[in-house]
């Protein structure tokens, strides 16, 4: 089982860049995008349906903003669009698509950057969403958290830590809530196969980072603890272009869930 996680930044403008000849070349069995930016009645009929993948779609409040969409080969036992309170469903921020043997979230988190109240918003969300999915693996079931978490975890998880300890996206709070969703049993798989520096998923276009990849790594597939053993290959696919973050993928082994 093959899934990709990329906030494309425009749906309909990556669209316009080779979205669907990616898709096609990731033979991904499920591919995740964030903030579509798009209602579905704005699209057309090649983006509601790209190639043989049932597609789902997140609808947010105001056009143009936010947004997922989730496109699968499997057919999905369950599709939950929210996490069932108003506060948290206006922005479009959640696909759920619940398998036979695990459960996918594609989740765009929200930026704390522009005041203070978006912020506390930002670690509300968190704070549901560990809430929610920690007591799925209380009962036993498989997960994966996949999407933009806009924070990067660590030091090596960004090009300049000093530079940036009091800007939202490495404040101590949010970095000490993923500590507490790495206790609550989640696993930040890329980093079982890789621990190396300078693995960046998001650069800064207005300053040309990428060109010198002063960039964060803040997209991530966190799975429960139970499924680790199970993933065979963690990626970042970070030559692929036409977005401020890049690509990033898993690949597991379903007979071992």
């Amino acid at each position: 089982m093959k899934i990709i996680s990329w906030n494309v930044n425009g749906y309909r403008a990556q669209w316009k860049k080779g979205f669907e000849e990616k898709l096609q070349e990731s033979n991904a069995d499920i591919y995740c995008i964030q903030e579509t930016k798009a209602w579905t009645e704005k699209l057309t009929k090649a983006q509601l349906q790209p190639l043989d993948y049932k597609a789902l779609f997140s609808r947010p409040e105001k056009s143009g903003y936010s947004g997922v969409a989730t496109f699968t080969r499997p057919e999905p036992v369950s599709v939950v669009e929210d996490f069932g309170e108003e506060q948290f469903n206006r922005e479009g921020r959640v696909l759920i698509t619940e398998y036979d043997k695990f459960t996918l979230a594609n989740i765009y988190f929200p930026n704390g950057k522009s005041r203070a109240e978006r912020l506390k918003y930002k670690m509300d969300f968190y704070e549901k969403t560990l809430e929610i999915f920690s007591g799925m693996t209380k009962q036993g079931k498989n997960v994966i958290v996949c999407g933009d978490y806009n924070t990067a975890h660590k030091p090596i998880d960004l090009a300049r830590p000093k530079a940036n300890e009091k800007i939202s996206g490495f404040l101590p709070e949010e970095r000490e809530w993923i500590d507490r969703w790495i206790a609550a049993g989640f696993v930040d798989i890329f980093r079982e196969f890789n621990d190396k520096p300078e693995q960046y998923t998001w650069w800064d276009m207005r300053t040309r980072a990428r060109d010198r990849n002063i960039g964060w790594r803040i997209d991530y597939h966190f799975v429960s603890e139970r499924m680790k053993d199970a993933v065979t290959s963690a990626w970042i696919e970070a030559e692929v272009m036409g977005s401020d973050h890049c690509p990033l993928g898993i690949e597991f082994d379903l007979s071992k869930l």
